[in-house]
């Protein structure tokens, strides 16, 4: 029972790291991006089925790719209405054995297949709601209540909105393929959003037993250096990869040896990765030198940048930090960057001021169950000697994350509160 829950366990990792790469490649193959998926649920539940018995094959992603792309043939073969298509696939789609297909994705055709379903995903034609969940859940290989669980609402409507938009890109006969000129600027917007939300979600997962999902930031990182290429003209695009660069430098150093979250002031700079550093000043300089005023993006790479540049923690440019931030409340105005903003006015000035800006978000509806809100409220409480209410705070936050490893930590900072 224990080995069968363990090759379970190995299999839905496998899935985490290869299913936007599967659903990509199936959607170019049969041209339907909801079809694509229900393809690769299929491949998914055939290895829950035979690798507990048979092993981990030795190239999982490839097994799962030929074997969904059989399920394919087998499915357009039985469709007489898809006649055509299947024709078309015996054409076009090879049947690679697996290491034919090891191969292919070496050479960077399966990365090619992620650029064309991401910008499929971000069509106009879906809302603004529907595009970041149909992304998320096709590229970031969330579930539909993490989706939720992210974005603070109801698992139902998540649900509802990624089935439409499935339904709707379908209809619209929506062809996977990266648009150019005017096309390509007016999607962009959308494209760098989801991209920076997968970025964030393997940077701090949402849920589950791991704090950082790196090869799911690699991942973003890589879809976003593709786009400053094709799009050097527009400086969202490398303030994006400037935050992703800098962000991913500290990979090393955000977990300790038994997989615990390792706080920012906590951390190692010795460790950073100081090319990454040096990659994401280079995009932060490319954005400035476009000569408009910083977009949101590149606002939040130059924070990341006040930490990279200072030495230690103790030589961080708090007061420029907050300053930052400030700006970017005008440039992009949300709870959650205004609950940054009081960290760093907090570390700038003294947790009074923060705990002000702070109490001020508590009736804030879309904060109601985030659990940062009451940690960095703990956190204040602690600096200023109010450790019952700084345990209450705490112990109220690890009730509201999904995440293990940031439960245990919260935990462990409630009972360093005392009693």
């Amino acid at each position: 029972m224990a080995q069968a829950i363990d090759a379970h366990r190995t299999v839905e990792a496998i899935w985490r790291i290869e299913s936007a790469k599967l659903i990509a490649g199936l959607a170019r193959m049969v041209r339907d991006v909801g079809m694509a998926e229900d393809l690769a649920q299929d491949a998914l539940v055939i290895a829950l089925e035979r690798w507990p018995v048979s092993g981990i094959p030795d190239k999982p992603g490839a097994w799962l790719m030929t074997t969904a792309k059989r399920r394919a043939i087998d499915l357009l073969r039985r469709s007489k209405t898809q006649v055509r298509k299947y024709e078309e696939l015996g054409r076009t789609a090879p049947t690679y054995a697996e290491d034919d297909l090891e191969q292919v994705m070496e050479d960077g055709q399966i990365g090619d297949d992620l650029l064309r379903l991401i910008f499929a995903t971000c069509h106009p034609i879906l809302s603004r709601e529907a595009r970041v969940a149909l992304t998320l859940r096709l590229l970031g290989g969330l579930a539909t209540d993490e989706i939720a669980k992210a974005f603070l609402v109801a698992e139902s409507t998540i649900a509802q909105r990624i089935v439409r938009a499935k339904r709707t890109l379908s209809a619209a006969q929506v062809p996977l393929e990266v648009p150019e000129g005017e096309a390509l600027r007016e999607r962009l917007s959308a494209v760098l959003e989801v991209i920076y939300l997968m970025f964030n979600e393997g940077y701090s997962a949402t849920s589950g037993g791991q704090w950082i999902r790196p090869l799911l930031c690699q991942e973003a990182l890589r879809l976003g250096r593709m786009l400053a290429e094709i799009a050097p003209g527009e400086s969202e695009a490398h303030g994006l990869v400037a935050l992703m660069e800098i962000q991913s430098s500290r990979f090393k150093t955000r977990v300790d040896a038994a997989g615990d979250p390792v706080l920012l002031l906590d951390q190692n700079r010795a460790r950073w990765d100081h090319l990454l550093i040096r990659r994401g000043l280079a995009a932060l300089e490319r954005a400035r030198k476009l000569g408009r005023p910083l977009g949101p993006y590149a606002l939040q790479a130059a924070i990341a940048a006040c930490h990279a540049q200072a030495r230690t923690a103790d030589e961080t440019d708090w007061v420029r930090i907050a300053a930052l931030y400030e700006a970017l409340s005008r440039a992009a105005p949300s709870p959650v960057v205004e609950l940054n903003r009081a960290v760093a006015v907090a570390m700038a000035f003294g947790p009074s001021f923060g705990l002000q800006l702070v109490d001020a978000l508590s009736a804030e509806p879309s904060l109601r169950d985030y659990y940062l809100l009451p940690s960095v409220r703990g956190d204040f409480l602690v600096k200023l000697g109010r450790s019952s209410e700084a345990r209450a705070e705490f112990e109220r936050a690890a009730s509201l994350t999904r995440n293990e490893r940031e439960q245990a930590l919260l935990l462990k900072r409630a009972a360093e509160c005392g009693g």
